[in-house]
């Protein structure tokens, strides 16, 4: 299986790289929207802001994204990637109005409550689960890791597949078809996080329906 990662500028890709190799991928790197529309396993990572990889994403590669997915690609995106699915993100709406995302996925990216530490940063545990190929192995309870300020708000409970607490429960896992993402790191996550990619990569293999 090969499996296409779009660098958007920010991104722990080299972990990445190692933990899909150790599952038996092949993993590319790219920035050429041709490569990306012609993919079929692609992975969106991302750390840090919002807005940077937003902008970089804009025109070529946004396009060659969208023409990948309506061609029958699935997309996993991670962390920063993960948000970047959403409708839009409040991250710098102080200065100006929230920034749009790609809305592949319903609901908004917002910040953290105040009363817990921002950022969340370290191995925090899952819950709800969803009944879904993507999570196969993995339960309630399993814990992953985390790293961020801000997180959706407002997705559609059937789009959210699992769910995380720090402040307020969010989705830590959400897909809609053949877009999915995780907040969490699974390249960071240990096991839990090797059998989130493995199940990736066998729905791309696959090619069916979720």
């Amino acid at each position: 299986m090969r499996a296409t990662i779009i660098d958007a500028g920010v991104g722990n890709i080299g972990n990445l790289v190692r933990a899909l190799e150790h599952l038996g991928a092949t993993a590319e790197i790219t920035t050429d929207p041709a490569r990306i529309s012609g993919a079929r396993c692609l992975l969106l990572p991302g750390v840090g802001a919002f807005r940077p990889p937003r902008e970089r994403l804009r025109d070529g590669l946004e396009e060659g994204l969208r023409e990948a997915i309506a061609g029958g690609a699935w997309l996993l995106g991670i962390c920063v990637g993960f948000q970047l699915l959403f409708e839009s993100s409040s991250e710098f709406a102080e200065s100006s109005r929230p920034t749009d995302g790609l809305a592949l996925l319903r609901g908004r990216v917002v910040e953290l409550p105040g009363s817990v530490p921002r950022p969340h940063i370290g191995w925090n545990a899952l819950h709800d689960l969803a009944s879904h190929p993507l999570l196969q192995g993995i339960v309630g309870g399993d814990c992953a890791y985390f790293v961020h300020g801000f997180a959706p708000d407002g997705v559609p409970r059937d789009e959210v597949l699992a769910r995380c607490t720090h402040g307020r429960a969010f989705a830590a896992v959400a897909g809609r078809g053949r877009v999915l993402g995780t907040q969490f790191h699974p390249e960071k996550s240990g096991a839990v996080g090797l059998r989130l990619l493995r199940n990736f990569l066998d729905l791309c293999a696959n090619g069916g329906a979720p």
